[in-house]
């Protein structure tokens, strides 16, 4: 593994709810100008971001993270808001996040503490859990977060699905799409 490689742990999404997704960014493009619409391949939703990893470290956190799993049920997220981070009228990054889980807050700091525990330095900023959508407004005028209630189809429709697994992605900038599973941990059955 390149040094240039970027590792990441991240609740995955099924294949339906990221073509559902998919189907919904097709006609939230026409209304929200972005530069580039993330692949719906790559929609996750991060728990730890390790940035290049060496391998012994990347193998601890393999270890630390099977075994604090071990016991941790599958679980429903349900999509809600869409939102924005960044200046507020020309956003780096959009967003869609889920109802509140306590479940998803406990198999992040399951997912952190692995990751520390085996050395990694990671962001201590809150956890905010969301799958982003799209980076950086291009649109003439300036970006209105009266938008997001406009054009959100998860208000009307929403969007459920089971988490049933932690993967560890590595980073191709390259490729499209450019997230690469490493090594999934399933979660017990609900």
């Amino acid at each position: 593994m390149g040094s240039q490689a970027h590792f990441f742990y991240a609740v995955s999404l099924p294949s339906e709810t990221k073509l559902k997704i998919e189907e919904e960014c097709s006609i939230l493009k026409k209304n929200l100008p972005f530069q580039r619409w993330v692949h719906h391949e790559d929609l996750h939703i991060t728990l730890a971001f390790l940035g290049s990893a060496e391998k012994e470290m990347l193998r601890a956190s393999q270890a630390e993270v099977k075994k604090g799993l071990i016991d941790q049920k599958a679980f429903t997220l349900q999509l809600n808001e869409l939102g924005v981070f960044g200046r507020g009228d020309s956003p780096r990054i959009f967003w869609a996040d889920t109802y509140k889980e306590e479940k998803l807050f406990t198999i992040r700091e399951i997912v952190f503490s692995a990751c520390t525990g085996a050395g990694f330095e990671l962001e201590t900023r809150p956890f905010k859990p969301h799958i982003t959508l799209a980076r950086k407004w291009t649109g003439d005028s300036p970006f209105h977060t009266s938008l997001l209630n406009e054009h959100n189809p998860f208000k009307e429709s929403p969007l459920s699905f089971t988490v049933n697994e932690v993967v560890l992605y590595q980073t191709h900038l390259d490729k499209s799409p450019k997230y690469e599973r490493i090594a999934s941990f399933p979660l017990a059955d609900e």
